[in-house]
């Protein structure tokens, strides 16, 4: 199998919480993400999973230890500089959709791009139409997305992380909230993602099927990472 390329990775990241008692919740993590990997945090509750994610996406920084994304040390970068490597490199996509309900389908994906300034306003919009049909929305996009199923604003805010085209897609229980239906329908845009488009997915989940189907998973309990499965992907 040919060399893969490294896309985020950590060293010996820790980190600790303080209320109600001092007390680590993340112990000595280290591993790579490949690009077009579509890999799977899990564990039980209180396991640290969802807190790694957020010292991954550089929203937390109060944590010990290096992250590096792109081959890119971003552990002490200042706080406007890491807001601007997030909204060029990494995209978000939550349980919880966060889509602005008087807004369209179209101008809620459309907006990471307006902030990020690269492409003119009719670009941005082709790109964010090119995104909804990918989804198999189009014919949404003129909609608010408060007249969408919870599938379907599932599938904007997917449209909305993909506007950018980041290198990483960080997912905080994305299907949490869907159906099996749904759920079926994320993991199979999520798999095309990473193998057609050469993206890769962080997913924390609880949902076993969900876990297992990915390419890769790893495991943590108490802080630490109890399992890094090793198997290969197409």
């Amino acid at each position: 199998m040919e060399k893969r390329n490294v896309v985020l990775s950590t060293k010996g990241i820790g980190k600790y919480f303080y209320e109600p008692v001092k007390f680590k919740v993340l112990d000595n993590i280290s591993f790579e993400a490949y690009k077009g990997e579509f890999l799977t945090l899990v564990g039980k509750s209180g396991s640290g999973k969802s807190t790694l994610l957020y010292c991954l996406s550089t929203m937390d920084t109060t944590y010990e230890g290096e992250l590096y994304i792109e081959n890119e040390k971003v552990t002490g970068k200042k706080t406007d500089d890491l807001a601007a490597l997030r909204n060029k490199s990494i995209g978000f996509i939550f349980q919880f959709h966060y889509l602005l309900p008087e807004f369209t389908c179209l101008k809620n994906v459309m907006l990471p791009a307006l902030k990020l300034g690269k492409f003119t306003y009719e670009e941005v919009e082709a790109q964010a139409y090119q995104k909804l049909e990918m989804l198999g929305l189009k014919d949404q996009a003129l909609k608010p997305t408060s007249k969408l199923s919870g599938g379907q604003q599932q599938r904007v805010s997917i449209a909305r992380s993909l506007i950018n085209n980041p290198q990483i897609i960080m997912c905080d229980e994305p299907t949490g909230n869907l159906d099996s239906k749904n759920t079926q329908i994320v993991f199979d845009i999520f798999k095309q993602i990473a193998h057609e488009y050469g993206q890769t997915i962080i997913a924390v989940t609880h949902d076993n099927d969900f876990a297992k189907a990915s390419d890769r998973t790893i495991e943590l309990a108490d802080g630490k990472i109890t399992n890094l499965d090793k198997k290969n992907f197409d």
